[in-house]
């Protein structure tokens, strides 16, 4: 009797175990490929500034302010540009793992649905 009682619980908690594994596995996935856009942009984000700066610091005639100003402007609107489609790309992947964490919890669900449909038929 003890037998079919751990059997009974043993089951769905393997099911269990499985399904926080692949949910674990989707949620550290999706934190990872956040974070790798995050670190791109950051990078391209500096590399322009980066090059921007190295223009200021270089003496000669095209180191006056008025026409370094409408450069640093531009500069500035292309990282932001890079930061928006950044966070809409963090945003589609937040998405896709959202997706995907529903059919994970979906799942049992329709197993068992299917189970009471057979037993049903019997």
């Amino acid at each position: 009797m003890a037998a079919r009682f751990d059997d009974g619980f043993s089951d769905p908690t393997r099911q269990f175990a499985a399904l926080a594994d692949r949910a674990n596995r989707l949620a550290l996935e999706n934190a990872e490929s956040a974070f790798g856009v995050q670190l791109r942009t950051f990078e391209r984000n500096a590399n322009a500034t980066a090059g921007f700066l190295g223009e200021l610091t270089q003496p000669g005639p095209q180191a006056d302010l008025p026409s370094l100003l409408p450069k640093g402007l531009q500069v500035a609107q292309e990282n932001l540009q890079r930061l928006a489609s950044a966070g809409q790309e963090i945003a589609g992947l937040g998405l896709k793992t959202g997706q995907a964490l529903a059919e994970l919890a979906r799942q049992p669900f329709e197993s068992g649905s299917g189970r009471r449909a057979r037993a049903k038929a019997r």
